[in-house]
């Protein structure tokens, strides 16, 4: 429509900078088996997505398997006001023996099958799983092989997807948990030795895997933060369960403890409340647990390897309306600084970040580029890390005598 010649003309602008735009980390990728599953509601090597809460949908998952007990153990680590988790669920075919379920599980990133059906999730559904399990199958190593494939093949596939794994170890004994620890580098993948003694749906004990608890423990975490993904999830209630595998001596006095020992090691642990005087609480039972298997201490801790992928996806989702849009001048690089300023000025305030700094420097940038369309914004920001030591200095205080002697002294003149 041209303007009139006798009227108003009303154009509506859009050169400001841009509000923050932020993912849900929680959203669970669940790898499993079950060979009862309806076909129809779980087809294989197909993401799925339902909610943890969906007494239908469990039914047609079936009990057998490692997808039923998985999603049951999510559920029950969620917090007041959570109705349930999100999850994305991957079907496979369960083998006629471990390597063979093991082989399915992992699939074929070109196929995009078995675990690697998860990077359809987002085109497919919209959503993108950020907490990946693979319950059951991820301590066993295959006769021909020193590590375990589906680990091996996980940090390909959490990369691609800006997401962290929760592993399960062998859970027989440190030895073996240590040795199985050997074979993992990863600052994406989160390794929990000893399973989860649970009452199944008939009253018996069963032991099943701990990874879900420490999934659910995730979801819950990020929850009671407004689904801010910077914390720590150690030192929280495990919820549904009647132990652990094994128990775990552990005192946070004493670091010659097996449980003190798979914790240097980056092995997370579940340990009962109330069993020593160095015990971290006074029942229940407890995940303790900080870090990823990176070799990089920057990036020791989840917590800081998620809220960096908390940024990123941030930034990839805000500032990405300006392509296209917007021609390089003075105003658009303004207003891209200021949309990054202020949404890591929004992490700040809540605690999240210890600082940051945004700047347009003339070091990484030249006309040539310009000219080119691109130009390049550098960004630093700190993490706070978790509380994981408290050191308490213990001294006699002598001051104290002298004012006893000065107030007998008192009391005596008078």
């Amino acid at each position: 429509m041209s303007d009139p010649v006798f009227g108003l003309s009303i154009t509506q602008m859009d050169n400001e900078p841009r509000p923050a735009i932020v993912t849900n980390m929680s959203i669970v990728g669940l790898v499993f088996t079950a060979p009862a599953a309806d076909a129809t509601e779980f087809p294989l090597n197909e993401p799925v997505l339902f909610y943890s809460s969906d007494d239908a949908k469990l039914a047609k998952m079936g009990k057998t398997g490692t997808g039923y007990n998985a999603v049951k153990l999510i559920n029950q680590q969620l917090g007041q006001f959570q109705a349930a988790a999100t999850i994305v669920g991957v079907r496979v075919t369960e083998g006629a023996t471990p390597d063979e379920t093991i082989v399915n599980l992992l699939g074929d990133i070109n196929a995009r099958t078995g675990m690697y059906a998860l990077l359809n999730a987002g085109a497919e559904l919209g959503i993108t799983p950020r907490l990946i399990c693979v319950p059951g199958y991820t301590s066993q190593l295959a006769s021909s092989a020193d590590a375990n494939v589906i680990i091996a093949g996980l940090p390909t596939l959490l990369d691609r997807l800006l997401a962290v794994a929760v592993v399960d170890g062998p859970a027989t004994d440190e030895t073996a948990a240590s040795a199985w620890r050997a074979t993992i580098q990863s600052k994406r993948i989160i390794p929990v030795d000893v399973a989860a003694k649970v009452i199944d749906d008939v009253g018996d004990v069963v032991t099943v895997p701990a990874s879900p608890a420490i999934i659910g423990i995730a979801v819950r975490r990020d929850h009671e933060f407004q689904g801010r993904p910077f914390h720590s999830w150690a030192n929280q209630p495990v919820y549904g369960i009647v132990g652990p595998s094994r128990p775990l001596e552990f005192s946070i006095l004493d670091g010659a403890t097996e449980g003190q020992q798979l914790l240097s090691k980056n092995i997370g642990i579940i340990v009962r409340g109330e069993s020593t005087d160095g015990a971290l609480a006074d029942g229940g039972f407890l995940y303790v647990g900080t870090d990823t298997c990176s070799e990089d201490t920057l990036w020791q801790f989840y917590n800081q390897v998620r809220g960096r992928d908390y940024i990123h996806l941030m930034f990839i989702k805000t500032l990405r309306f300006f392509l296209g849009r917007r021609n390089i001048d003075r105003g658009t690089i303004e207003d891209i600084l200021a949309t990054m300023k202020g949404g890591l000025r929004d992490i700040q305030a809540t605690g999240d970040l210890l600082g940051f700094r945004v700047n347009f420097t003339r070091a990484t940038n030249s006309p040539e580029q310009l000219r080119l369309g691109r130009f390049t914004v550098a960004f630093q920001a700190e993490e706070p890390p978790v509380l994981r030591y408290l050191g308490i200095q213990s001294a006699r205080y002598r001051p104290a005598l002298d004012a006893l002697l000065d107030d007998l002294l008192t009391s005596l003149d008078a």
